[in-house]
């Protein structure tokens, strides 16, 4: 049977629709998979590169990375490095402003601050020693932000921890904690520890009685940071771990950067063993001796005697003890030196 015009012109049309599904299905692009998860590092770099369109970021309950985001377009950027987005109203540049007006204004010995990415805002703690005027002045910094800063009290009394993983000893007294043993590319052996207690002391022992030295002091920064170094008078002290106070020791193999809701542990040579997890960074603290700036708040007790000691995640150094308020039969609030920086600053690396 011979074809009719009308049938030719339907079968063109079908053959015409079949090329058209055919080439739009073959030009789509295929679908991307989904990224992996962000790690804490990638996160931060994301952080730094959107610059005022972000305001922090956080590991949320199942440990995904939050980064907090002002605009729709920058969500989509955290969502495809493998991060969860979060939308807020105040950008880095508004957190800053508000950092910098309790800089200038409430500059008090028993505060501290930090960027709280969750609520985004600024907090600002006030130990029980901040009260009456020095509390009415606080309060009126936090009030000219427009609802940026948020005051909250902070029990006990915003110290550092001196009185001195275990025991070092300042020539002419006062107690502390090594912190992490390091070494230079040449080999020369040191260890890390806070810098409010090596300012104390050039000579530093590992015993009470001062009979065995442990090394000589080759720099210390307190306050602005709190870190300083030892070089050993022995290379063989210097082992490459961190004491667990139940006879064993936990080997060291790197450094990390902290991250909020990180897990650590901190050793120290008062009251050994605590853990927690890491609740801000850079921190802002203001002690009686001066303030320190870029440290770690962690809900880790300690007590006088654990500053310089270790904090640690797994095998990875993360911080020296600065200071905080509470102690370890009711807890406390603690920060810490990122020991980053002065492995940067004197060229060390972790044994």
């Amino acid at each position: 049977m011979r074809p009719t015009r009308s049938s030719l012109r339907r079968a063109a049309a079908i053959a015409v629709a079949g090329t058209l599904v055919t080439g739009s299905l073959l030009g789509a692009p295929a679908q991307a998979a989904p990224a992996s998860p962000a790690s804490p590092d990638a996160a931060a770099a994301l952080v730094a590169k959107l610059g005022d369109r972000a305001a922090g970021t956080y590991a949320d309950a199942s440990g995904k990375m939050v980064v907090a985001v002002t605009d729709a377009a920058a969500a989509r950027q955290v969502r495809a490095a493998g991060a969860t987005p979060k939308l807020v109203t105040r950008g880095a540049n508004k957190l800053k402003a508000a950092t910098d007006e309790l800089e200038r204004s409430a500059k008090i010995p028993g505060t501290a601050w930090w960027v709280d990415a969750a609520t985004n805002q600024v907090v600002v703690s006030v130990d029980s020693t901040v009260t009456g005027a020095k509390l009415e002045r606080v309060k009126a910094a936090a009030a000219r932000t427009g609802g940026t800063v948020r005051v909250e009290a902070e029990p006990g009394v915003l110290s550092t921890r001196i009185s001195g993983g275990q025991a070092i000893y300042a020539a002419g007294g006062g107690r502390c904690s090594l912190g992490f043993n390091v070494r230079s590319s040449s080999g020369t052996t040191y260890f890390l520890t806070a810098g409010h207690c090596t300012n104390i002391a050039s000579t530093w022992y590992s015993n009470s009685g001062q009979t065995s030295v442990l090394g000589t002091r080759a720099g210390t920064s307190f306050p602005g940071n709190d870190y300083g170094i030892v070089r050993h008078s022995n290379s063989a002290n210097a082992a490459g771990n961190v004491y667990l106070w139940n006879g064993t020791y936990r080997d060291v193999t790197g450094a990390a950067n902290a991250y909020v809701g990180m897990s650590v542990t901190r050793s120290g040579s008062t009251t050994g063993l605590w853990g927690g997890s890491v609740q801000a960074t850079n921190a802002t603290v203001n002690y009686a001796e001066g303030s320190v700036y870029g440290l770690i708040r962690t809900n880790v007790c300690a007590e006088p005697g654990d500053s310089g000691g270790s904090l640690f995640s797994g095998s990875s150094a993360v911080g020296l003890t600065s200071g905080g308020s509470g102690n370890c039969r009711t807890g406390g609030t603690t920060y810490f030196q990122p020991v980053t920086e002065p492995m940067s600053v004197y060229g060390v690396s972790i044994i």
